[in-house]
């Protein structure tokens, strides 16, 4: 992925406007190795966890659960969460919700569980 970098202000409305398809991340802006990511959620996402890196998720609007195998917890917009390395855990949003995620450059949405929601290529928005 070529680095790309913002001279002015970035809209967060306007960038997740452009955003059609649900669980499909698209990239904003690059922090150091980090790639700061806008995704619309809505319903499941797969059971995953990312063995090396900690994921951070900040629900802009909606409201966002993390389940994990013993708890759950509910996010609304203006509140995040970390999920720590190596640790299972499921996205759910019953209506549609806006997230940003915040992890190293080139971490799969999947981790290691693939399938049909794998975004194998991140656009930049």
């Amino acid at each position: 992925m070529t680095e790309q970098y913002s001279p002015s202000a970035i809209n967060l409305d306007d960038k997740f406007g452009k955003i059609a398809k649900h669980w499909s991340p698209h990239i904003l802006a690059q922090l150091n190795d980090f790639h700061v990511k806008a995704v619309k959620v809505q319903g499941e996402f797969v059971w995953h966890q990312h063995d090396d890196t900690d994921e951070m998720f900040i629900v802009y609007k909606g409201a966002l659960t993390i389940k994990y195998e013993d708890r759950d917890v509910a996010l609304k917009a203006g509140e995040l969460h970390v999920v720590p390395k190596g640790v299972p855990h499921k996205p759910v949003a019953d209506t549609e919700c806006e997230v940003l995620i915040i992890e190293p450059a080139g971490t799969l949405n999947t981790g290691e569980a693939g399938g049909t929601l794998t975004a194998e290529e991140e656009p930049w928005i």
